[in-house]
């Protein structure tokens, strides 16, 4: 394993994703037994991608976590999916983690609700009444995090939660991952956590494996800190760690 800082972001890259997994699962594991310590409850944003497989598989299988004082969240779904359908977020999130363990609650977004607006409100009073204290979270093809996509991305987002059009890319990385067959099945917009909701946060997990992710790891590095790169932010967080493997960190040379 190795590790280094890019301005305030922690870096550490493992040779595959499944150490990267493990690891990234260890170090939140031991992030919430101590917040635990000092809690009544915890509270955890998770997102939703395969790139999220191994750490959250990992995670759940941590000893001595109580998971019964834990509120959980997630950062985005799709709108207008049908209910039930295995692409919402809430259909991954459940089957990779919230079934396997005990939570205190688990607070869904509703992408079926009859009033998206209302929606976006309720998400957000849970949020103000539910502080997040840990962000398990990823970052997609064209650097956005949840779905705050370069056009959308919004540092100083006045929202903590929004509609937005989802582009063209983080559409067809829904293909690419093996959500949704075509593009044209994919649908064009979301209900995301806004920037600020997933950084106003002191502990930032960042799980980044494979092939597809050197790019935006490039760019979140090594590029200017403003929305055309949204990941990019995460180099002025004190608390965000970025968990690569080698495949994601192909185009950044030896280090």
């Amino acid at each position: 394993m190795k590790e280094w800082k890019k301005d305030n972001l922690t870096i550490r890259q493992y040779n595959n994703r499944a150490l990267m997994g493990a690891d990234a699962a260890r170090m939140a594991g031991e992030t919430i037994k101590q917040l635990l310590d000092t809690k009544e409850f915890v509270n955890i944003i998770f997102a939703a991608a395969p790139s999220q497989n191994e750490f959250l598989s990992e995670l759940a299988n941590v000893k001595d976590i109580a998971w019964g004082r834990i509120n959980a969240f997630h950062m985005d779904e799709y709108i207008g999916l049908p209910a039930g359908a295995p692409q919402t977020f809430r259909h991954y999130l459940n089957e990779h983690i919230f079934s396997k363990i005990q939570l205190h609650n688990v607070h869904y977004i509703n992408g079926n609700a009859m009033d998206i607006a209302a929606e976006c409100s309720r998400y957000t009073d849970l949020l103000k009444a539910y502080p997040a204290n840990v962000v398990c979270m990823g970052i997609g093809e064209n650097g956005h995090i949840a779905f705050n996509d370069p056009h959308v991305a919004d540092f100083e987002d006045s929202h903590l939660v929004k509609v937005v059009e989802l582009d063209a890319a983080s559409r067809q990385q829904q293909v690419n991952d093996g959500c949704f067959k075509t593009i044209n099945d994919v649908p064009v917009s979301a209900i995301t956590l806004t920037i600020p909701a997933l950084t106003n946060t002191k502990h930032i997990f960042c799980m980044v494996p494979g092939p597809k992710k050197a790019t935006a790891i490039y760019n979140t590095l090594h590029k200017n800190i403003e929305p055309q790169y949204p990941s990019a932010i995460l180099r002025k967080h004190t608390g965000a760690i970025l968990f690569i493997d080698d495949d994601s960190a192909s185009l950044l040379g030896a280090k």
